[in-house]
């Protein structure tokens, strides 16, 4: 029987989708590594330019590996670079989002293939485990139908639409039941869900948090102006994690402009008051040396991220995507400037996550995922990394901590 190995890159999405496709498999077997497979399946991510030669190198990589198996490639790559890789030989196959429940057929042919398929799918596939994961992430939608002016996403995932709210039921009572007490809500815009199907991501939350077996509620990442009077109402809902991802992508409203987003500042410093107050860790995605960011605009910017009760942030440099309207803006921001720039509000917000974790009074309550040097590590409510000690194994299990050290790195404490 055929030995299947997949490599995923890029966001939480992909990595549902990889479950999609394992679930899809049928008795064929998963391959821990590259060198045991018939197969190599590539779920690649093509968010920047840097991304795709990310997945290139990994192909050629891979052919090396292993020159007898066959290498396919999926994900949101497949529709950026999928026909030029295919027509040069450097994979054996080509599918698309929409085509990835059909894994089976495709692993079963020896002859090569390129089926793009298109962006109005929506999966069916109900995903009952997660292969080497002690929390799930599950997906609500997918597409976009926002237009920032730096990202590709949309193009390649489609427009905003949600899954069948019964089918994400039914996905996580299952999982429940195979004791996943953990979800995280993932997709490409999750606060979308349910504009299509006149519903709301609250009620969502809502319908699932009456499922036995669900401890914690996770959401991948929100926009500002998708957190609603309806949403709020359950920030205090002990099921809700104590950390929100609410994205940003920059603090001068000149930038938000040229980035072509949805939020002004003094909207989102208003918004992170008010869910702060209510005992929340806030992250944010935060865009540095975009075109345009000149030293005014990042003073400015930076600034205005001290007065954000920030305690989170996935920020990253700037990097050209070709098909974006950013790609062709000027003028370009050095890249020394902007290592610089990253490095001061990293360092920003590195300091603030530690304050806010020395000031914490409450007990912790932790999912312990992995074990390192004889110490188990975890994330509490408000997405905080902890090392515990304990004299046993208690990877798997839900800890409450009542005395903890916040440390410079992390937080630490023991059972």
């Amino acid at each position: 029987m055929k030995k299947v190995f997949f490599k995923t890159f890029g966001c939480r999405t992909n990595q549902f989708d990889t479950q999609v496709m394992i679930s899809r498999l049928g008795s064929y077997r998963v391959a821990q590594n590259e060198e045991e497979a018939d197969v190599i399946v590539v779920n690649s991510c093509t968010v920047t330019n840097g991304a795709d030669s990310g997945v290139r190198g990994y192909i050629n990589q891979a052919r090396r590996i292993n020159e007898n198996a066959r290498v396919i490639l999926t994900g949101c790559g497949a529709h950026t670079k999928g026909e030029s890789l295919f027509e040069s030989g450097k994979v054996d196959g080509v599918f698309g989002h929409s085509e990835k429940e059909k894994i089976r057929r495709f692993i079963d042919s020896d002859e090569r293939f390129y089926e793009i398929g298109d962006l109005e799918h929506t999966d069916t596939t109900v995903v009952e485990q997660f292969v080497g994961k002690s929390r799930a992430f599950i997906k609500i939608q997918e597409g976009c139908d926002f237009r920032c002016s730096y990202c590709i996403i949309p193009y390649v995932r489609g427009n905003a639409r949600s899954l069948d709210e019964e089918l994400i039921l039914e996905q996580v009572g299952r999982l429940a039941a195979n004791g996943f007490g953990e979800f995280i809500l993932t997709g490409t815009n999750v606060g979308s869900y349910g504009k299509d199907r006149g519903g709301t991501l609250a009620g969502l939350l809502k319908r699932m948090s009456c499922i036995r077996g669900v401890r914690r509620i996770r959401i991948g990442s929100l926009e500002p102006i998708q957190i609603t009077s309806e949403f709020k109402e359950l920030l205090g809902e002990p099921w809700m994690s104590r950390h929100l991802h609410i994205a940003l992508q920059h603090t001068s409203d000149r930038m938000l402009d040229l980035m072509n987003r949805r939020n002004s500042f003094g909207s989102d410093l208003e918004l992170f008051e008010e869910i702060s107050a209510r005992g929340y860790a806030l992250g944010t995605d935060f865009i540095v040396g975009h075109p345009g960011e000149g030293e005014e605009e990042w003073r400015e910017a930076i600034k205005r991220v001290e007065l954000l009760p920030l305690t989170h942030i996935h920020a990253f440099t700037y990097s050209r995507r070709d098909g974006t309207p950013s790609a062709v803006m000027k003028p370009a921001v050095p890249g020394n400037i902007a290592k610089e720039r990253h490095k001061e509000l990293t360092s920003l917000v590195k300091s603030k996550n530690h304050a806010f974790r020395s000031s914490l009074k409450t007990p912790l309550e932790v999912l312990v995922e992995s074990s390192k040097e004889g110490r188990y590590i975890g994330l509490d409510q408000y997405y905080n990394r902890i090392e515990i000690e304990c004299d046993r194994d208690i990877t798997g299990e839900w800890v409450v901590l009542e005395k903890f050290e916040a440390l410079e790195g992390g937080n630490r404490g023991s059972i």
